[in-house]
């Protein structure tokens, strides 16, 4: 029993890296243009499109693309980001979808000429959080955590160095739909390109506990 255990304990601290299939996955307000080439996803980003509900503004929306697969349990996602930003509010990222009530964007966002990392955190009502960018960099990776019942953000920018930023809640054994996400709030579009989206399975850390804990 003991040898069963522990074979099994060995199995599940396997991580598994998989470059997700672009062509396997959905569109959510699908747009007008985009194209997917060597595994990875270009569009031009829907004018006048946004995630946000009601806190601040007093609105709601909920019609930006979004191309995502539903996972369960825990997870991490990584993707490099590279967008012709030129309105304000242009931005593109991760997000992590619940419902329509509860979700997690998280990438940069361009305001006032300046790139921010940017995550907005929703359960019935959004936040924001932002930390400004000295320059403008030609690309930027994005990655998110799933961790029991919370979610981590990070970035980088050679995919190596990545920088935490925030930690959020997010409901624990739930299935989510977890993708590529761009929006253009204020202007008229913008080319955006989503390349090496990878997720990586990480085994459920309760039952990784439980496991050692019934070894012997």
């Amino acid at each position: 029993m003991k040898k069963t255990i522990l074979s099994i304990l060995t199995v599940c601290t396997v991580q598994v890296t998989l470059a997700q299939s672009l062509n396997k996955m959905l569109w959510f307000n699908e747009p007008e243009k985009w194209e997917i080439k060597n595994n990875s996803l270009s569009m031009t980003v829907t004018p006048q499109s946004d995630y946000w509900r009601i806190s601040h503004y007093g609105f709601t929306v909920d019609d930006a693309p979004f191309y995502y697969a539903t996972y369960g349990g825990e997870f991490e996602a990584k993707v490099k980001l590279t967008g012709a930003y030129k309105a304000r509010f242009d931005q593109m990222g991760l997000m992590i979808r619940a419902d329509h009530e509860n979700w997690i964007k998280a990438g940069v966002e361009f305001v006032d000429g300046k790139l921010n990392v940017s995550s907005v955190v929703t359960h019935k009502t959004s936040d924001w959080s932002v930390i400004t960018l000295d320059k403008v960099p030609p690309f930027i990776w994005i990655k998110v955590v799933r961790k029991l019942d919370a979610v981590e953000i990070y970035y980088s920018f050679d995919d190596k160095n990545y920088i935490m930023t925030r930690n959020a809640p997010l409901q624990d054994n739930h299935p989510v739909m977890v993708g590529l996400m761009a929006a253009c709030p204020d202007g008229n579009g913008f080319d955006a390109t989503f390349e090496s989206f990878t997720v990586k399975h990480l085994p459920d850390q309760r039952r990784v506990e439980w496991l050692k804990k019934h070894a012997e």
